[in-house]
């Protein structure tokens, strides 16, 4: 599947502003990179944006119905406009590009029947989009559209943009993203329009690059679409592991040196050490008992503001993978899937003495 990644508003933009996001985009797997123009307005800058970015050798597509946008683009060398109906089909033929066929009216598939017999009669290379509805506002029939279009143009090249889905439901994109192309593998739809506007859909493009190989896969090879990648399982993970309370205890009992070892298991966040050995399902609380396991009720030994910021952040780290299902490994970032980035293994790198000449700052990762 084509992944089309829109840059909204184009006119509002600078040509550098342009060429950045179309490098963002392009990085995070677009293929073809979509000018987004303005209704109602002509763009004399369409032309320029074009020029440049295919300089940079990358695919373009123009967003429009304004006749005098589209000619200038596809002049400068974009090959593909992606919207043509009843308006502007008449002008089709002279842009020498292939163009999306859009319904006069998305709800009954109005004028799309005249403007795909216009544009094959006249040659020109197309692809068929029914429009996707927003839920609430015939979400349902669009789909349905869309499977009454794929009848009627057995062999014709589709393509559906997501962005009425992704960008008006409060809820994380992936796996919004990965039912509709997982729905385009197996209709033939051959091509994806999204983009990143609101911030819960600002990784579409990296979403749909995953969800187009994992459908695929899945679709052509017969199998679920089920432990074959997980970069799009973000929130929560496959399989939480996490160590028995015995194992822990055991630790507790057995440790000499000084190094804190952090667990999440049972509900709760783990410390060890040797001589300590503590619990709690409030981070919080858990720290506030540790600042008071030394002597006499005391700071422990070695327990610098430098070491205690670092068990303060794996303990947050603990606690966040408690509450959201999640391995927790120390020194190690959470699987956040392809948003994952990763840690540098915080370490603190003094040595200090402790019962002795010791690296008791660093802890052990654990296993």
């Amino acid at each position: 599947i084509e992944i089309i990644a829109e840059i909204n508003h184009c006119p509002r933009l600078t040509l550098n502003e342009i060429l950045q996001a179309a490098e963002r985009l392009t990085r995070d797997g677009a293929d073809v990179i979509d000018i987004g123009c303005n209704p109602g307005e002509t763009w004399s800058g369409a032309a320029d944006a074009v020029r440049a970015l295919r300089d940079r050798g990358l695919r373009v597509s123009i967003d429009s119905l304004n006749v005098a946008e589209i000619a200038a683009a596809a002049a400068a060398g974009a090959e593909l406009v992606l919207s043509v109906n009843s308006s502007n089909v008449a002008a089709a033929a002279d842009w020498g590009v292939e163009v999306v066929a859009l319904p006069d009216d998305p709800a009954t598939l109005g004028g799309l029947d005249d403007t795909v017999e216009r544009l094959t009669a006249a040659g020109v290379a197309l692809r068929i989009d029914p429009v996707l509805e927003p839920i609430g506002f015939g979400f349902a029939a669009s789909l349905g559209r869309y499977l009454a279009t794929r009848r009627r143009y057995p062999d014709a090249a589709m393509m559906m943009g997501v962005g009425n889905l992704t960008e008006l439901t409060d809820v994380d994109s992936a796996g919004v993203n990965a039912l509709l192309l997982g729905f385009c593998q197996e209709l033939g739809i051959c091509s994806v329009l999204t983009t990143q506007v609101i911030n819960w859909a600002r990784s579409c493009v990296r979403e749909c690059d995953r969800a187009r190989r994992l459908v695929h896969y899945a679709v052509t090879q017969g199998v679920l679409p089920k432990h074959l990648a997980p970069e799009l399982v973000m929130l929560r993970d496959t399989r939480v592991d996490e160590p028995p309370l015995e194992e822990i205890e055991a630790l507790a009992e057995e440790i000499r040196d000084n190094n804190y070892r952090i667990y999440a298991a049972a509900g709760e966040v783990h410390v060890v050490t040797r001589d300590v050995y503590l619990h709690d399902s409030d981070p919080f609380a858990l720290m506030d008992r540790l600042a008071r396991s030394g002597p006499q009720g005391g700071i422990p030994r070695g327990l610098d503001p430098g070491h205690a910021f670092y068990l303060g952040y794996e303990m947050c780290k603990a606690a966040t993978a408690l509450a959201l299902g999640k391995s927790y490994r120390q020194d190690e970032a959470l699987d956040w899937g392809l948003l994952t980035q990763a840690e540098n293994r915080h370490y603190l790198k003094r040595r200090r003495d402790v019962d002795g000449p010791a690296d008791s700052s660093r802890s052990e990762a654990a296993s």
